[in-house]
């Protein structure tokens, strides 16, 4: 890694090298990135320190962002980084106020998750395959992450030691520890990979899930097994991890109705992040009632219906 050219990188530097023992790399790179264009850009406009930033500046730095394009979602979470940054100059003495407090963005529009249907996912987990070690780990995968709603980075970081009976220890955000239950299936899953995983593993290395060469498999790694097992196996939709963390939770809170629990599964810290679940099911229930009710059927006037004016 290149030393700081300035004191513009060098504080940027060791804000991102802290940030890094409590967050995840992917928000780590996230972060640099969005702090790269925002150094880039005070840089342009000539200021050779952080205690020189303003509101002003944020604004139009933030302004030129949406317009080349920046997805209301970007812009967001750019300014989340920003945010976080000036933040932490603000606590150093560096900068008098937050300049980023003050400012506002287009609020991101809330997605609701598009778990896949069960039936629909049944069949595909329950797709033959050819029992070969490659194959076993890629069935366990899949049925840890709908089993047991994990996170792509806390699948790709599990440790052999991490598995206990009916259940997997795992590290989520910000280094949050959790214990999640494994279902029947993933754990008969579990136990075929296990057994055929000494063919591939090299010796001594610690991680559950390894590649063709013996190591840890890589995040981008298992994203693409996933998509090309939803081709081979005729899913008719994109598969990736996350979906099947979405179905995870969609179906358990459909069936259990106990938001909590599936808060505490999930890893989630805040409910409010959970209750997205609880908007889909309401969207289906409404389709439901729209489709089943009697009164809630729409139907296009008769003549004789109509009445003159």
């Amino acid at each position: 890694m290149p030393a700081p050219t300035d004191d513009l990188d060098a504080a940027v530097e060791g804000f991102l090298q802290a940030l890094a023992r409590e967050a995840s790399p992917a928000t780590v790179d996230a972060y640099r990135r969005d702090l790269a264009a925002l150094t880039a850009f005070v840089r342009e406009a000539g200021l050779t320190g952080w205690d020189e930033l303003d509101r002003d500046q944020i604004r139009r730095f933030l302004g030129r962002e949406r317009v080349r394009g920046l997805a209301p979602r970007s812009l967001a979470r750019r300014r989340a980084a920003l945010s976080r940054f000036t933040r932490s100059l603000h606590d150093q003495g560096v900068l008098p106020h937050d300049p980023v407090r003050l400012t506002r963005t287009p609020r991101a529009p809330a997605s609701l998750p598009k778990p896949l249907d069960v039936d629909q996912l049944s069949r595909f987990l329950d797709t033959p395959h050819d029992g070969s070690p490659l194959a076993c780990r890629d069935q366990a995968m899949c049925e840890l992450f709908y089993s047991s709603g994990l996170r792509l980075a806390e699948l790709a970081g599990l440790d052999l030691d991490h598995l206990a009976a009916h259940r997997v220890r795992v590290l989520g955000k910000g280094a949050k520890p959790r214990q999640v239950p494994v279902g029947q299936r993933a754990a008969q899953a579990l136990d075929a990979w296990l057994a055929a995983r000494p063919a591939l593993a090299a010796a001594g290395e610690p991680a559950l899930f390894v590649g063709r060469r013996g190591a840890r498999l890589g995040h981008r790694a298992i994203q693409q097994r996933l998509s090309r097992l939803a081709v081979e196996r005729g899913l008719p939709e994109h598969l990736h991890p996350h979906r099947l963390r979405h179905s995870f939770a969609s179906h358990l809170l459909e069936s259990s109705q106990d938001l909590r629990a599936v808060q505490e599964l999930l890893g989630h810290a805040n409910l409010s992040t959970t209750q997205i679940y609880t908007r889909l099911d309401w969207q289906h229930l409404a389709g439901v009632y729209d489709a089943a009710h009697p009164r809630a059927r729409r139907r296009t006037p008769d003549a004789d219906d109509q009445q003159p004016d």
